[in-house]
């Protein structure tokens, strides 16, 4: 019976409420039916189906029909929260709490039942945003991109709060040292320790009860160095973060405490000092910013886009891109036409191969920043790239204005000038007639897939954070 369909739990929903619409207790219809009463109170609880001839039986003794016992509604609303809680409390979603089901007596009212049920909704709730779908992702990844566009990629707040914590932490000028974050994590009651077993799906893990924060012993290559990872730990407390709630709030609070930490690692009034100076001699430079404050190129890079178009009100770009072309990180309020998806999501698509953004993987020398005008449906635009590598491959950073702000940076004096008429496919993505030709039916290139495309993002309140192996190490290091 239950492999055609019928839910069993309903089935007995619908023969104890005929049987109680006779009169008829368990042992009375039992012994019309010829079964015991034992028996009946088994299926009408869904613990057992019966047979056919006995549900013409029953049907034969209530009064109704078999079509109407095995349809699949509830015969009243009693019944149909009974059945909604039972599944609910059946859910993986309620059997990971470990906590004990809710045992339904006749004498829970109806008002009882359906509060226990409203927590059930608000737990799936929960857990469906807490599951973002790569599209879900996506579209919460482009719409925090907008909102930071429209404001200019700049929180003055946290701007103002990194400046009152290194004022209080004894910072003056000069690149941030170890002992300066030292220092301001121990004025919030943290000690900062560094150690070789860290979760592998972490980059630090914060112990709130004995007020420590853990780090790697070296710094992660790609740029996230052990003073960022302290500074953004930090970060989370100062901005008073708690478990994200879907996936575009955790992507939130990584933007912020990111910010947080780019804050102090170049803080506004000395950071907008050295670029009013450098642009008075027309000598901005991603590098010589990167060196005067001891970050790395894309970090230097990343805070220009927060403070040139405030202070300067200079519109600019910035992109991460890997050896494949694919962007991994973007910014841009100067209207650089960029590739992107329905969704609107520009993270993941491929730059036009003639941005120097793509082609600096194919220049020699790669020491030094390379320099390119390029024309576009949208203008001409002036940009500096850098390429480098991580355990991840190589990557190139890439900061750019508009034709008009090019006198100002160092390298407008370039003669390497591409033109690009992406997104039309011509320009980049077809190609030639004489390669379609040669080789149109004569070959059949095999695709390859990511792995992550086929599997949903990670669950958990902080996406990508395996709990139980951060449990595991707080109980390893809580008594040390």
């Amino acid at each position: 019976m239950a492999s055609s369909g019928i839910h069993l739990t309903t089935l007995g929903h619908r023969i104890r409420h005929h049987r109680q619409a006779k009169g008829y207790t368990l042992d009375d219809l039992g012994a019309l039916v010829g079964v015991a009463g034992s028996q009946l109170s088994l299926i009408e609880n869904g613990k057992r189906e019966p047979k056919l001839s006995l549900l013409q039986a029953i049907a034969q003794a209530t009064g109704t029909e078999v079509t109407d016992l095995i349809s699949g509604e509830p015969p009243n609303r009693r019944a149909a929260l009974e059945i909604e809680l039972e599944r609910a409390q059946a859910s993986p979603v309620f059997r990971q709490l470990g906590v004990a089901p809710v045992r339904v007596t006749k004498a829970m009212s109806d008002e009882t039942i359906e509060s226990v049920l409203g927590l059930h909704r608000e737990l799936q709730r929960r857990e469906r945003e807490a599951i973002a779908t790569p599209e879900e992702a996506r579209r919460a990844n482009t719409e925090l991109r907008l909102r930071m566009r429209a404001q200019n990629n700049y929180f003055g707040d946290i701007e103002k709060l990194a400046e009152k914590q290194l004022r209080a932490a004894g910072h003056v000028q000069g690149a941030l040292s170890h002992r300066t974050v030292s220092i301001m994590a121990e004025r919030l009651g943290f000690e900062l320790i560094y150690v070789n077993d860290l979760p592998h799906s972490t980059r630090s893990v914060t112990d709130l009860e004995n007020g420590r924060i853990y780090l790697p012993p070296a710094s992660i290559p790609g740029g996230h160095g052990l003073r960022s990872m302290a500074l953004q730990a930090m970060a989370h407390r100062l901005l008073g973060h708690t478990p994200p709630t879907d996936y575009a709030d955790f992507l939130q609070q990584r933007l912020e405490i990111n910010y947080f930490a780019a804050c102090c690692l170049m803080p506004e009034t000395a950071a907008v000092a050295f670029l009013q100076q450098a642009k008075k001699d027309r000598n901005l430079a991603v590098e010589d910013f990167r060196d005067g404050f001891g970050v790395t190129h894309e970090a230097a890079g990343m805070r220009m886009t927060n403070l040139l178009t405030q202070h300067f009100g200079m519109p600019l770009h910035f992109l991460r891109v890997d050896a494949t072309g694919a962007i991994t990180r973007v910014y841009e309020n100067d209207d650089l036409p960029l590739p992107m998806d329905v969704t609107g999501a520009v993270e993941g698509q491929r730059v036009c191969r003639k941005f120097q953004a793509r082609a600096a993987f194919t220049q020699q020398n790669r020491t030094t920043e390379h320099h390119q005008y390029t024309d576009t449906p949208s203008g001409t635009f002036w940009c500096s790239t850098q390429t480098g590598s991580s355990s991840d491959g190589e990557f190139s950073i890439t900061v750019g204005v508009p034709f008009d702000d090019a006198r100002w940076w160092r390298g407008r004096e370039t003669t390497d000038r591409a033109v690009s008429s992406c997104p039309d496919e011509a320009c980049c993505r077809r190609p030639t007639a004489e390669l379609t030709e040669r080789w149109q039916g004569r070959s059949w290139p095999s695709a390859r897939v990511h792995t992550h495309m086929f599997s949903p993002l990670p669950r958990g309140a902080f996406p990508g954070v395996d709990d139980n192996e951060v449990y595991e190490f707080l109980g390893r290091h809580a008594a040390e």
